[in-house]
């Protein structure tokens, strides 16, 4: 019998197989010039990484009855929106890091200009794919559209997140849990919540279940923030793929710097459980996104 560990690594590596597929005819061709530009945003988007957030916005979708293939291009632009990020968070800066995923980050690859610029192209690229994508209504484009640039801007979006992180740095210890909570709801939760909205969103679900879906999601973000805080002092740059201890010499405000490693845990423990109370009001099979939220709890990268 499968361990939930393998039945949402089997969920993630089909998401990720799907999507994939979807991104290759989305990206530029790299031998088209510029080139550079091209190959660079080919180097974040195929990096690797488990593809998350496209597998959450496919469960969530197929939950509700839609046909896959209706979810892939916007799982594909919900992923080239958090590959910009990630090149931009790595960038001087922002987080002046040197490895993403156990490899050379975009602007030690191609250099801190280009690397903007690839993260300025995938954004554009990512609202294009939705907006061309003609097997959904020209409604439905338009809502999503709108829920993406919502999730990615400010005031309650993952940009806003970014500078609310910023504006934190160097005195963790005078950040209140509502504050930490407003910080990450935005910086990581808001593409998590998107991912499960826009999935259910074309899978036409009514306005009640989308509610119970985003209070999900919510959750599920900031279990996967406060998991991600806690790797970052618990791992290694080995294992984590990226340079460990990065926000405790930034003095950055985390669960575990706020809270403590011990206080931290039962936190993710108490989204865990309403994480799961809110899927048990939904009234679509969940065991798939239930997988999901175990995979997120247990995981060690």
């Amino acid at each position: 019998m499968e361990t939930t560990v393998e039945k949402a690594t089997g969920l993630l590596e089909e998401a990720s197989a799907l999507v994939n597929e979807r991104l290759e005819s989305l990206l530029p061709d790299p031998d088209e010039a510029p080139t550079r530009l091209h190959k660079a945003i080919r180097h974040s988007v195929f990096a690797g990484g488990k593809r998350f957030r496209p597998a959450l916005m496919i469960a969530v979708g197929r939950a509700f009855g839609t046909e896959r293939d209706r979810l892939l291009s916007t799982a594909a632009a919900i992923e080239m929106v958090h590959a910009y990020s990630l090149i931009h968070d790595d960038l001087p800066a922002m987080d002046d890091d040197s490895l993403r995923r156990g490899k050379p980050t975009c602007h030690v690859e191609f250099g801190e200009a280009t690397a903007i610029l690839a993260g300025d192209l995938l954004q554009t690229l990512a609202f294009r794919a939705i907006a061309d994508d003609d097997s959904l209504s020209p409604e439905v484009r338009v809502r999503l559209v709108s829920e993406l640039a919502g999730a990615a801007g400010s005031p309650s979006g993952m940009v806003a997140g970014q500078q609310l992180d910023l504006d934190a740095e160097g005195a963790p210890e005078t950040i209140s849990e509502e504050e930490l909570e407003r910080i990450h709801l935005c910086k990581t939760g808001a593409m998590i919540r998107v991912s499960a909205i826009c999935g259910a969103i074309i899978a036409e679900a009514g306005e009640e279940e989308l509610e119970t879906v985003a209070e999900f999601a919510s959750h599920l973000g900031l279990i996967f923030q406060i998991t991600d805080d806690l790797l970052d002092v618990t791992e290694t740059t080995e294992t984590l793929g990226k340079t460990a201890g990065k926000d405790a010499e930034a003095q950055k405000a985390t669960y575990p710097s706020v809270f403590g490693v011990h206080e931290a845990r039962n936190m993710a423990m108490g989204h865990y459980w309403r994480a799961n109370e809110a899927l048990g009001r939904l009234s679509v099979p969940t065991s798939d996104l239930q997988e999901l939220v175990e995979f997120i709890m247990m995981r060690d990268k």
